[in-house]
């Protein structure tokens, strides 16, 4: 439950439009409600901005679905991570308005709302097209929460000249996500252009000597450019929800 349902509540309330008792038994799930092999943390949204989000791995479609129903109820949108094809298929299935992005690998259960024109875009940059479905996670946890997104992919440090034409755009954000594998460098050059925070990602996208993830990792932890922060190895999702806070914190009045 977010703050405007909260609110529309607390207004049907003081209107007379529903008793006391149908107020209580509404927030009873507040903060949150066990489902015996899940406790769902409904009070999320309201403490971050951003609901809880099911972690797909590792569960079976009907657990996935069920966590699903009970978050539909008490907010607007449930999201599933690391969510494969049967997952997504046991979702579309239960429910109406299901967003899948194969490569991101996320579910979203309900409407994506429109781009919220008052907060400054989000950039999220990848240094190759291997790197897009990490980065489509970022892009995709952005626009469920109504975060406006600009796309650059492939422009990693091999061709430098491809980043430097989207350097105007680059500017204008109010974050930028930047995913790379490989050796990580990207991150650090793009952190030397703009005075946007810089969230970097590292994959496990390369050969034998980058370790699935860890040299690219190593390399962003060690950049010499300032502003540089760093989420986990292939942690799109973390990226783009931390891009979208400082986003949401730089509204235009």
């Amino acid at each position: 439950m977010n703050e405007e349902q909260i609110r529309h509540l607390l207004q049907r309330l003081t209107d007379g439009e529903m008793s006391a008792d149908e107020a209580m038994a509404s927030l009873r799930s507040l903060p949150f409600e066990d489902l015996g092999f899940a406790k769902i943390d409904h009070h999320r949204g309201l403490r971050r901005g951003f609901p809880e989000v099911i972690y797909s791995r590792g569960k079976n479609p009907q657990q996935v679905v069920a966590i699903a129903e009970r978050l539909r109820e008490m907010q607007c949108l449930a999201l599933a991570t690391c969510a494969d094809t049967e997952v997504h298929r046991a979702l579309a299935d239960s429910f109406e308005h299901v967003t899948y992005d194969e490569d991101a690998q996320i579910v979203c259960v309900g409407p994506i709302p429109e781009p919220d024109e008052t907060m400054p875009y989000l950039a999220v940059v990848s240094a190759g097209t291997s790197d897009i479905p990490v980065a489509r996670q970022a892009t995709f946890v952005a626009r469920a929460s109504g975060c406006p997104v600009h796309e650059v992919f492939d422009v990693g440090v091999a061709g430098i000249h491809r980043l430097l034409r989207y350097q105007e755009m680059l500017d204008k954000a109010g974050a930028v996500v930047v995913v790379a594998g490989m050796e990580g460098a990207l991150p650090s050059v793009v952190a030397g252009l703009v005075s946007a925070p810089i969230i970097a990602v590292p994959t496990s996208v390369g050969y034998g000597a980058s370790f699935g993830g860890l040299a690219a990792l190593l390399a962003m932890l060690n950049s010499c450019a300032g502003g540089v922060a760093v989420v986990n190895i292939d942690n799109g999702f973390g990226a783009g929800l931390m891009g979208t806070m400082i986003c949401k914190q730089s509204r235009k009045p």
